[in-house]
């Protein structure tokens, strides 16, 4: 995307994107609506398409940067959090697909959520595509084309909307940062346990047996 767009119209220009999203892949924005005109019904319209996985960020649709690496390592994390929950009839767990709106203008899609029956009155599961919820637990899996800065506004909003809990899985250092706070993360390493703490009682999972199967 080159040059300046309308922004007295509410269009955002490259140096916009950049700002937000730190050195983004422009082509992860997407421009079928212009960004900053974009609604929930064109995120709908993209990602039940299957065109593309996209979020909505204050009027710009921004495509999901995940891999087959990413997909399988999410499939593998997505099914140990599963059981637990499950079994101990928790909640409820949704994929990459699973759409959450943090605010109004704001849809995120974790590549994995963790949603308690206490966020989800009388345990019944919207209707609706787009679920008006914060998770409990938002899961991260990190691709390269994922920048410091995007990550970084996308923890601050976690933590506004009232997640309690969010995994950044860092697959090439085979590790997890564990957010309790969008400060100080704890540094789980590959011969570690990840544990989900007071939001996922129960739940420990050593990250060797995580990575073997995939990481190889």
């Amino acid at each position: 995307m080159g040059g300046t767009v309308e922004t007295d119209s509410g269009v955002w220009t490259a140096t916009d994107l950049v700002t937000r999203f730190g050195a983004i892949v422009l082509t992860r924005v997407r421009h079928d609506p212009l960004p900053g005109r974009a609604t929930e019904e064109d995120l709908l319209r993209v990602n039940e398409g299957h065109d593309a996985l996209c979020e909505l960020v204050d009027g710009a649709l921004v495509e999901k940067a995940m891999g087959n690496y990413e997909s399988l390592l999410a499939m593998a994390l997505g099914r140990f959090l599963s059981e637990i929950v499950a079994d101990r009839d928790l909640g409820v767990v949704l994929g990459p697909d699973g759409m959450l709106r943090l605010r109004s203008g704001l849809v995120r899609l974790p590549d994995l959520s963790f949603i308690s029956w206490q966020r989800l009155p009388n345990r019944r599961i919207p209707a609706s595509a787009i679920w008006d919820v914060a998770p409990d637990l938002a899961v991260e899996i990190l691709s390269r084309s994922n920048t410091r800065e995007e990550m970084e506004r996308k923890l601050l909003e976690y933590f506004a909307a009232g997640v309690r809990l969010v995994w950044y899985v860092e697959p090439k250092l085979r590790q997890v940062l564990a957010y309790t706070t969008p400060e100080h993360p704890l540094f789980v390493e590959y011969s570690q346990t990840l544990d989900g703490g007071d939001v996922l009682p129960g739940f420990s999972l050593p990250l060797a047996k995580l990575f073997i199967t995939i990481a190889g």
